[in-house]
Order: structure tokens, then C-alpha cells, then sequence
């Protein structure tokens, strides 16, 4: 009885986590694809009527999906595979070197994730301007190869962990066979920290694509990424659809603004379903679970 009353538990917190999870995601949905008619009916709650498209056609609109989708993969996944790399060379240097003020460049490491991005983004700014780089991409790229992209020091940190746990006797090996120590990292330690590198390329992945505060600086109004369109939905739709006649048909409700913000997340959910298995194997196998 007591096994049975403490998986009754368990299910009872799970499933609530659960629900809180998925409540806005089931709403987001089927939100989208409901007519006028069926928001305005207090009878229609989750299953709509009639189901319509056209919600979604006016938020690709108005979202300019077919440009801001390409901005946001190429400005989201060459960054999150530059970091995931950059990163790992620099804790590999971290973990396998021992130079002078090793622990107070761990310290400064550590640092630049506890200082708040808005207390460096005007000098961030201000060195890209008179580098003359503002408006370009070169802007989220350049930061990713020094390893000063979105929260560098996680992944940082996270593989410097990681190389610790590897045994020495791996480089000691390599080296008797004539193996230079980037010949060891790129032989031997990148395969054996694909778990690392899968677990840095997803969490930089989303964060690299849900940026607008570095992004709609930097970038301006040169390059518009989906979130930054999102941004500015509620303004562009009034601008391309205005209301007539105080028509009702125009004018934005909810679930055109559901269908934009599910078109803007849905291809992060579709990479999270392709890569499960792995994000999972992956967040085991770097200890993150805390195992």
C-alpha cells in the first residue's frame, strides 16, 4: 500500500508539471485555428467549429515568414555550431593546460554570465559600430568563433566538466603515437564529447533564436528574424490590414495572434522532436540531470 500511495504521488506531480506545460501549447493550437465566430462563442472552448487557415495566412503575411524564416535558421544554426565547437577548444585548453591565473580566467569566465547582457550592450554597440559591423550577421557570428556568443561560459563550463571526467591517459596515448594536442582534441576528444557538443548545439540553438534584445540592436532594421517580427506583429498588422467600417474582419484577434506565435516556435519544436532521443542521452551522459 505504501509503493502504491507513493507512485499515486509521483503520477499526481508529473501529470500536474505536465499539464502546466502543455495548458498553452494545447491552447496556442487549437486557438489558431478558430474563426471569429467560434472566439467570440462562449460555448467553444478547445474544439472550433470550423477549422480555418486563414489565421495562419494572415500572420504569414504580416510576418514576412518567407524572409524572416531563412534570417532566423542562418543566424540561429551557423552561431550554435560555431559555439558548440569554439567552446569546446577553450574548456579543452582549460582542462588539459595548467598556466599562470588559471582559476582567475575560470573566475572572469564564470563572470560574464553573471553580468547582465544589459550592462554590455552599449559597449557592445559601440565596438561593432566602429568596426562598422552593425546591420551585418557578421554581428552574432564573430561573437560565436571567439566564444563570446549567448551564454558562452555555460557551455564553457559545462565541457570543462566534462574533459575532466576523460582520463589523461587518452592524450598520454596520443602523444606516444605523434599526436599534436589539437590532433588530440579533434580526434579524440571531439567524438568522445558529442554529448556535450549535442547538449550546447540545442540550448544555443533556442537561445540564439528566441534573442531579440542583442539581435534588434545589433541588427537593426537590415535583417528581421521571426521573433523580431513577432515583436512587431501588432503594429504591422494594423498597418497592412486596417479595419473598415468598423468591421470586425480586419481587425486582430486572438487567434491570428496565436497562429503567429505558433508559426515562430514551431520550428524549435520540430528540431526538439527530431533530436529527443539524443537531447536526452545527451543531458545524462554531461551529468547536467545531476546524476
Amino acid at each position: 500500500m505504501k509503493s502504491i500511495g507513493v507512485k499515486f504521488i509521483l503520477y499526481f506531480i508529473l501529470i500536474s508539471i505536465g499539464y502546466a506545460y502543455l495548458y498553452p501549447l494545447l491552447y496556442m493550437f487549437t486557438t489558431s485555428f478558430m474563426t471569429v465566430e467560434d472566439l467570440v462563442n462562449p460555448t467553444v472552448s478547445w474544439l472550433p467549429t470550423r477549422i480555418t487557415f486563414e489565421n495562419f495566412k494572415k500572420s504569414w503575411t504580416v510576418l514576412e515568414a518567407s524572409k524572416t524564416l531563412l534570417n532566423s535558421v542562418y543566424l540561429s544554426v551557423i552561431p550554435s555550431v560555431l559555439q558548440a565547437l569554439v567552446t569546446a577548444l577553450i574548456a579543452y585548453g582549460l582542462s588539459r593546460f595548467n598556466f599562470p591565473l588559471k582559476r582567475l580566467w575560470l573566475f572572469l569566465i564564470l563572470a560574464t554570465f553573471l553580468i547582465p547582457t544589459q550592462v554590455t550592450i552599449v559597449t557592445k554597440y559601440m565596438l561593432f559600430s566602429r568596426l562598422r559591423l552593425v546591420g551585418t550577421p557578421l554581428v552574432s557570428f564573430l561573437p560565436a568563433v571567439t566564444g563570446q556568443g549567448i551564454r558562452s561560459s555555460i557551455f564553457i563550463l559545462l565541457y570543462y566538466n566534462f574533459f575532466n571526467m576523460l582520463p589523461k591517459t587518452f592524450d598520454e596515448a596520443a602523444e606516444l603515437d605523434g599526436a599534436n594536442s589539437f590532433q588530440i582534441f579533434r580526434r579524440i576528444m571531439l567524438p568522445l564529447s558529442l554529448p556535450a557538443i549535442v547538449t550546447t548545439f540545442i540550448f544555443s540553438l533556442v537561445w540564439y533564436w528566441n534573442e531579440t534584445l542583442l539581435t534588434g540592436m545589433l541588427l537593426g532594421n537590415e535583417i528581421k528574424t521571426l521573433p523580431l517580427a513577432l515583436r512587431d506583429f501588432v503594429v504591422r498588422f494594423a498597418l497592412m490590414f486596417p479595419a473598415a467600417d468598423g468591421s470586425a474582419a480586419n481587425r486582430i484577434n486572438e487567434g491570428i495572434r496565436m497562429s503567429a506565435t505558433l508559426m515562430t516556435i514551431l520550428p524549435l519544436l520540430i528540431i526538439y522532436l527530431i533530436l529527443q532521443r539524443q537531447f536526452v542521452e545527451s543531458l545524462e551522459r554531461t551529468g547536467i540531470t545531476g546524476e
